[in-house]
């Protein structure tokens, strides 16, 4: 059965607009963590968004053919090696949300 992890990650607000600054770091990780994810087997599909009413914050949702592919996925050291890069440009850990469909 496949799910649906959901990633919410929240930029900080910076003084005076400089949380701009922070995109040319972000961006590129997040290509390649989703690079990463691309090739993990089990791996369906992913997208990223940003909140409308609160642009500082952005919600990935990944699908994959089942648990077991998402948590080995999640245990891979190189995921683990991206996501800590984004996690401190960001300044916050990532919250992980999995889902099934029922």
């Amino acid at each position: 059965m496949s799910i649906r992890v959901l990633m919410f990650r929240k930029m900080p607000r910076l003084y005076g607009g400089m949380e701009a600054d922070l995109l040319p770091q972000l961006s590129p990780l997040l290509a390649e963590a989703r690079k990463l994810a691309f090739h993990q087997p089990g791996y369906i599909s992913g997208e990223t968004m940003r909140n409308v009413t609160d642009p500082y914050e952005y919600l990935v949702i990944s699908t994959w053919k089942s648990v077991e592919d998402w948590e080995r996925w999640f245990s891979n050291k190189e995921r683990e090696l991206v996501e800590g890069k984004i996690d401190a440009v960001l300044g916050a850990q990532t919250e992980y949300r999995v889902y099934s469909y029922d």
